[in-house]
């Protein structure tokens, strides 16, 4: 018995990397999978047949899988891969927002075609892929599960990530919305911000040497990527892991104790109760990586 026995799950920039890790060990647990990929370069451009190489390799390793090429970043897009779930298998059960690109640049010299490009295919991407799928799990009265990409670039900050950390913070932002949508129609929502050696953060800064490559590849995130999938995750919602080799750990927004003014004050007075408005130092967990 696998963990994914009878769900179909539709997999997003599932061609390499984290989406081909994903993708190979759902189909292990028994799930059935549609391997989305555009088949673009790191920064959007350019084409591969990468998509077909995993569904292949799902299929000679026993499982069940479809390709399917389409465009994240349009409606059109967001349909299609829906539709090739319900053609190929009848239903869906599980999104995993995974397609993305990088454009990196400090932000002063983002030009706007990089920072529209990035936040369209993660942002925007993330939003026309889980619609469409959204309103046919809650047309059919069945439960489902999505998760989405964000990262530590947008939850902690990352130099030279401008445009690609404002587009992962906005996922988090949506993922705490409908999370609290989708418990009238049992649709739980994840997300993960995943740390692992893809060819996307070969240039990253701030990214490690190669002395922890073994540790963080793709396939160490996939486990708990799965669990959240599954219903060994049931009772969770709303919530963003970061998932490597190295740990799992739930990432959570809090607030202070704060200071309580009860009506007019100040900018003296908050200064003068910073210490109730601001987190301890030594309570600060800073953290670079994406």
């Amino acid at each position: 018995m696998g963990l994914l026995d009878g769900k179909v799950a539709v997999i997003t920039g599932a061609g390499g990397g984290l989406g081909e890790a994903y993708a190979k060990l759902f189909a292990k647990e028994g799930a059935a999978v549609i391997v989305n990929d555009l088949g673009g370069t790191v920064d959007g451009f350019g084409t591969s047949v990468a998509a077909e190489k995993v569904v292949t390799d799902i299929i000679a390793a026993g499982g069940r899988a479809v390709v399917n090429g389409d465009d994240v970043s349009t409606p059109a897009g967001g349909e299609n891969i829906l539709k090739s779930a319900i053609d190929a298998f009848g239903q869906v059960d599980i999104l995993i927002c995974n397609a993305g690109i990088l454009r990196d640049r400090t932000f002063a010299k983002i030009s706007e075609e990089d920072w529209d490009l990035v936040t369209k295919v993660h942002l925007k991407g993330t939003y026309c892929c889980t619609l469409p799928v959204w309103k046919w799990l809650r047309d059919n009265g069945r439960p489902g599960v999505i998760i989405m990409t964000s990262s530590t670039s947008g939850l902690f900050g990352n130099f030279g990530q401008a445009n690609y950390g404002a587009a992962k913070a906005g996922i988090y932002g949506l993922i705490r919305v409908l999370s609290i949508e989708g418990r009238k129609y049992g649709i739980r929502v994840m997300g993960v911000a995943p740390n692992a050696v893809t060819r996307m953060w070969a240039n990253v800064p701030g990214t490690r040497d190669g002395e922890l490559d073994s540790i963080l590849r793709p396939e160490n995130v996939a486990p708990g990527v799965l669990f959240m999938a599954s219903e060994l995750a049931a009772d969770h919602s709303g919530k963003i892991l970061a998932i490597s080799g190295e740990e799992v750990a739930e990432i959570k927004m809090l607030m202070t104790e704060g200071y309580h003014p009860k009506g007019s004050y100040t900018a003296q007075d908050v200064a003068a109760h910073a210490s109730s408005v601001f987190f301890p130092a030594e309570l600060k967990r800073l953290r670079t990586e994406p």
